[in-house]
């Protein structure tokens, strides 16, 4: 995994992709909160509809150096975040992805595998889930996958990850925050 150094020169679009109960808004909200730290502008938002647990679902995340005016959904997005790379057979991930598009899965397999159409050097691929097993004892990837996005778009610091995380869980204790504070370190450092 390269790492990233996006200057930030207009504003970035981030969709993310999931099921219910996997964290997907949390994760969008971890990465307006670490823009934040760093003093970028940031919004994240879900689409929500009829979903429940296990349904396909998205979530949405800005960053940007000045005011950010829209709220429409993220129609072309610069980065893809998959956490459940089943999805990927299931509704069209890519959908309005460009050539330039950043591609991080949540994955076992590799890049060539997925069978994705867009550049390969765009997609990063962490198994997430084997991470947040270890870190976690659980399947919820949404902090573990997004140390591999920092580390991919260079949009956001692992410091203001981390600082994300403190803040976003701090009445789950610190237990829950080290550990997820440890999943993402060990997804920023893959590869």
């Amino acid at each position: 995994m390269a790492f990233g150094l996006w200057v930030l020169k207009s504003m970035k679009q981030i969709r993310i992709h999931g099921r219910g109960g996997q964290g997907v808004v949390t994760a969008a909200e971890l990465i307006a909160i670490a823009a934040f730290k760093q003093g970028k502008i940031a919004q994240a938002f879900p689409s929500f509809g009829v979903e429940r647990t296990g349904a396909p679902i998205e979530s949405y995340a800005r960053i940007d150096e000045k005011e950010i005016r829209t709220r429409e959904q993220v129609y072309e997005p610069d980065v893809l975040i998959i956490q459940d790379a089943t999805l990927l057979n299931v509704i069209d991930i890519t959908k309005g992805a460009g050539k330039n598009t950043i591609v991080i899965v949540n994955s076992s397999k590799a890049k060539i595998e997925l069978n994705l159409s867009l550049p390969k050097k765009n997609i990063f691929v962490i198994d997430a889930t084997k991470i947040a097993l270890e870190k976690l004892g659980k399947n919820i990837v949404n902090t573990t996958i997004l140390g591999a996005f920092a580390r991919a778009t260079g949009l956001v610091s692992l410091s203001a990850l981390k600082k994300a995380v403190k803040e976003k869980f701090k009445e789950k204790g610190k237990n829950v925050i080290e550990k997820n504070i440890a999943t993402i370190e060990e997804s920023y450092n893959s590869n």
